[in-house]
């Protein structure tokens, strides 16, 4: 399966920004798609990369895209049939897409970016520049192009692989408790499916224990992934989707008064909120309440509604806890006033054998426990199975690749979220690049020992509320 060509592809394709995971998807592409690296041009705002590319065989050109040239620059590269896998930051993902449909040309972005300054602007509410307002902006585009390539968004490791986690989640969910239904065949079906298991509560549940042979130095900001990517989403406001069994609106939360209103933010930036949550090899843990799309789009997905009513739906959100060196930049980050640090490195070869990247989804309500479905995959395996790659990394690059693919598969639908797509046929890509797919259940409970030490406001008689979850 890791040299399999899944289909080829005669047209050209554009991939704009090249850090770690446009490094780390290249040999991926030219792996597993019939075309020749001469089809492949990059167009990124540096130079980082330019030896790998080279070494491949791709055209590299080093030009910043902006609201003024991206026209000028992209419109050689895109025609009809050609595809622009989208991998930077800063770049306006609105603005491509739309330059995509006027070209007839497919595309692909791991999340929803808006120009620069878009996450942190001032003179816009924390609801305008939140992801929610980026995911209608997106979805608005629907309406206006009805007949458009396919332009499947947001779908890296999380947001995108972590919502193919969840409907697998909830078969086996419905597996291991004698829930006798048929695997549901739409989006009403699924959001039925989690109803009737309970299902009150889904954390994209991730702990990275990956470490570098070098610590972290003041004034550094160490990762395993995107460096400027983290820092913009955690300067983002805290967002979740917000379930109909909630009876605690957190004091600092607000509502959206436009879309769909599946979500809440909160008046903090996401790398300032901590949440409990538990995967099987670490146990209980704090993560940060990190913004990402899928905790919009997967509680939208799964709502119930009934005459503009939603009767049900589950809460959704990241509870990340990152490398140990990023959770002390982070730290060093909060300290100055989330002013991100002037030295960055992001860690590849000097990661030491055995960290790995626990990336899944746990599902929380239902009466035999919680239920975590995801990939364990460590730093030893990435490395023996593809170059420019750590655990982290992998886990997002073969999703977009899965991605990719299934695009070329289905050229005419628009826009596509994750939540929409063939959850199988992702599945059926990435799993072999994904270290062990382990599906576990557990008894934790975020009212486990709590009071021990200190009185604390809980709320008893449901452990899933988020009052219960959040850290304060």
């Amino acid at each position: 399966m890791t040299d399999k060509k899944h289909l080829k592809f005669a047209g050209r394709m554009v991939i704009v920004g090249f850090g770690s995971i446009g490094q780390g998807v290249l040999p991926l592409i030219l792996r597993h798609i019939g075309m020749a690296p001469s089809q492949i041009t990059v167009v990124t705002a540096e130079e980082r990369g330019h030896p790998e590319a080279r070494s491949l065989g791709v055209k590299f050109l080093v030009i910043p895209l902006t609201r003024e040239n991206y026209r000028a620059v992209l419109t050689p590269l895109l025609g009809p049939g050609d595809f622009l896998l989208n991998l930077s930051v800063d770049v306006s993902s609105v603005a491509l897409i739309e330059f995509c449909f006027a070209a007839g040309a497919l595309y692909l972005d791991t999340c929803i970016e808006p120009w620069p300054g878009g996450y942190t602007d001032t003179s816009l509410s924390p609801s305008q520049r939140s992801n929610y307002a980026l995911r209608e902006s997106a979805l608005a585009l629907r309406a206006k192009y009805p007949d458009a390539p396919t332009a499947l968004i947001t779908h890296g490791a999380n947001p995108g692989l972590v919502s193919h986690f969840a409907k697998q989640a909830l078969l086996d969910v419905a597996r291991d408790t004698g829930y006798g239904a048929a695997a549901p065949a739409n989006r009403a079906e699924w959001a039925a499916l989690a109803r009737a298991l309970g299902i009150k509560a889904i954390h994209i549940a991730e702990r990275d224990t990956q470490i570098s042979s070098l610590p972290k130095r003041p004034g550094e900001f160490v990762n395993t992934w995107s460096i400027d990517g983290f820092f913009s989403e955690g300067s983002q406001p805290a967002e979740l989707g917000w379930g109909t069994h909630e009876k605690h609106l957190p004091p600092d939360a607000a509502r959206h008064d436009f879309g769909s209103g599946a979500a809440i933010y909160l008046n903090r930036p996401g790398a300032a909120t901590r949440v409990r949550s538990w995967t099987p090899l670490e146990g209980p843990y704090h993560g940060f309440l990190i913004t990402h799309g899928e905790s919009i789009s997967i509680a939208d997905y799964l709502t119930v509604a009934e005459a503009g009513r939603a009767l049900y739906r589950p809460t959704v959100h990241y509870a990340y806890h990152p490398c140990d060196d990023a959770v002390l930049s982070l730290h060093e980050l909060a300290g100055k006033n989330w002013r991100l640090q002037e030295e960055k490195r992001l860690l590849m070869d000097e990661i030491n054998p055995g960290g790995i990247d626990e990336l899944g989804v746990l599902l929380m309500g239902n009466d035999k426990g919680v239920y975590w479905y995801g990939s364990r995959l460590d730093v030893d395996e990435t490395r023996r199975l593809v170059p420019y790659n750590n655990a982290t990394s992998l886990q997002v690059t073969v999703a977009v690749l899965a991605g990719l693919i299934w695009a070329l598969e289905n050229p005419r639908l628009g826009i596509v979220e994750p939540d929409e797509a063939d959850f199988r046929r992702i599945l059926d890509i990435s799993v072999p690049y994904l270290g062990e797919m382990a599906g576990v259940w557990g008894e934790w409970t975020p009212l486990d020992d709590r009071g021990r030490l200190f009185a604390e406001d809980l709320d008893p008689s449901d452990p899933w509320q988020f009052k219960n979850i959040r850290v304060l």
